[in-house]
């Protein structure tokens, strides 16, 4: 074993001592206010960084699952026992017990995944901000009175679907849990999340801290293992309400097609391929910067990446000039260092897809402009999954580099000649996830945001995500959306209720008024 990774594991072990998870194999369950290892197979987890394996654990499997739903089933009686003021002030209470271990959880993400520091550490603040917001919604759920044409008053209540099954990606485990638990239990439910088989930890963490800041045991359950077996529990069991997914479009069609078996609603918020627009009477400094940011940040692993820069032809090259120049001062090195701006890609089977999708646009006639190879500088022993930020040029539509989501550090540049083109070109995928523009004509700016099939589009700006604003896609980047009020209302049914006003109660024979 190499010095960087008996370093890292090192540093795992005492973070899984600082947060009780050691064990035989670490306790990678949190079940019923309990933590506990899984009893089936055992999974190993491999150093982003180094190639090496890192750690294992063992898979959860269907008992553990069964005790996880019927936790969260009692559980959730037991939270919507209480008023909505109070579960409020509970989820604020919760969150604030994240206080102390900021930095022991960014570093045990960083770790794991093979993120930066400096990314791992802004997320844990997303964590408190995305609970926060939604605990102001509890006692803010108002239904509505319809008027209905009779004597009844009928009133609409939004009430929980009960327990809800969510499933989280490995590119960003600790935001989209919190992205998740947050909405589902300010709407009164319970939860069982399986977080990605690859980024199993810091969401069991994550749970048992904010039980122990005032929420009911067992509301909140982690399950971890495999999609064949723990997955598979998870989505096929009838305690479960609903489903959530976050990942790729292959394995959504597996979650809906679950859900649809047992008649079960899904939100499904799946991959992207977003274009970047840049018109040439744009702030080329302000462009080209969001450019590089909507690209490599994440090491490229991001659903919402701007993976296709669409240039307009005029200023494609001094645009193209200035990616590469800036392409390579950006600093890839360990996920420890305080210094690095990109890491490495977070599994072995991602970096042959990428580094394959590259090989194979440039046998396809493909240009690179800068990257496309190992950076240089690393350490001897960080042999893992390191790719340079890339840039490809002579890019056609019908290459699958230009189609297909990438999920690495690789950007390709198309030339569009007018407005009618850049749109066309924008449209030409089935993803429909984000999108921007980057022009300094108001009125344009607005028309073309207008015309884009994506869930989410940007003027002069790119990764503007807020928990305050809804988030999802079209097509094949999925349905339903996360965050916002629309992320609320997601896990909530209505509930139309009539109550009869009138001196003598009327009864309909099949359908019909009740009362004339």
């Amino acid at each position: 074993m190499n010095a960087l990774n008996q370093q890292a594991r090192e540093r795992l072990n005492e973070l899984f001592a600082n947060f009780a998870l050691s064990g035989e194999t670490p306790l990678s369950n949190w079940v019923d206010g309990t933590l506990c290892a899984g009893e089936g197979e055992l999974i190993t987890l491999t150093n982003p960084a180094t190639g090496e394996a890192l750690v294992g654990y063992r898979d959860a499997g269907a008992d553990i699952l069964e005790r996880a739903v019927s936790a969260a089933a009692r559980a959730q009686a037991q939270w919507m026992a209480l008023t909505a003021s109070e579960r409020g002030r509970r989820m604020n209470a919760a969150v604030r017990a994240l206080e102390g271990h900021e930095e022991a959880l960014a570093q045990l993400e960083s770790v794991i995944a093979g993120k930066p520091i400096r990314d791992c550490r802004g997320e844990v603040g997303k964590v408190r901000e995305m609970f926060e917001y939604y605990a102001g919604w509890c006692d803010k759920q108002h239904g509505e009175v319809i008027p209905v044409p009779t004597s009844h008053l009928n009133y609409v209540r939004h009430v929980p679907y009960g327990v809800v099954g969510q499933i989280t990606p490995w590119n960003a485990p600790m935001f989209t849990c919190a992205w998740q638990l947050a909405p589902a239990i300010a709407a009164g439910n319970g939860v069982v999340l399986k977080p990605s088989e690859l980024t199993p930890f810091s969401s069991v963490v994550i749970a048992k801290l904010l039980e122990s800041g005032g929420l009911p045991k067992g509301l909140i359950n982690i399950v971890n293992g495999l999609g064949p077996s723990t997955g598979a529990a998870l989505t096929g069991h009838d305690g479960i309400s609903k489903l959530v997914f976050v990942g790729s479009p292959a394995s959504g069609r597996m979650i809906a097609e679950a859900g649809a078996q047992r008649l079960v609603p899904t939100v499904l918020e799946l991959g992207g391929k977003s274009a970047n627009i840049v018109f040439s009477d744009a702030r080329l400094d302000d462009a080209v910067a969001g450019a590089q940011a909507a690209i490599f940040a994440a090491a490229g692993q991001s659903c919402v990446a701007g993976s296709r820069l669409l240039v307009q032809r005029d200023i494609l090259e001094e645009v193209t000039d200035r990616l590469a120049r800036a392409a390579v001062d950006i600093q890839v090195g360990l996920p420890d260092n305080e210094a690095t701006r990109m890491g490495p890609l977070q599994n072995r089977q991602q970096y042959l897809r990428v580094t394959q999708m590259i090989n194979d646009a440039i046998a396809a006639g493909a240009r690179i402009l800068t990257g496309g190879t190992r950076p240089a500088g690393l350490p001897e022993e960080a042999r893992g999954y390191f790719i340079s930020p890339t840039v490809l040029v002579e890019v056609t539509t019908d290459m699958p580099i230009a189609r297909e989501e990438v999920f690495g550090p690789v950007l390709v540049v198309m030339p569009f000649e007018d407005e009618e083109e850049a749109i066309r070109l924008a449209n030409g995928t089935r993803f429909g996830l984000a999108g921007a523009v980057w022009t300094q004509d108001p009125a344009k700016a607005h028309r073309v945001a207008g015309q884009l099939r994506a869930g989410t589009v940007w003027i002069n700006s790119y990764k503007a995500i807020n928990v305050m604003s809804p988030f999802g896609g079209f097509r094949d980047s999925g349905f339903g959306r996360s965050s916002g009020l629309d992320g609320l209302r997601e896990y909530t049914v209505p509930q139309s209720v009539w109550v009869e006003t009138g001196t003598e109660a009327s009864v309909a024979m099949g359908y019909g008024s009740g009362q004339e």
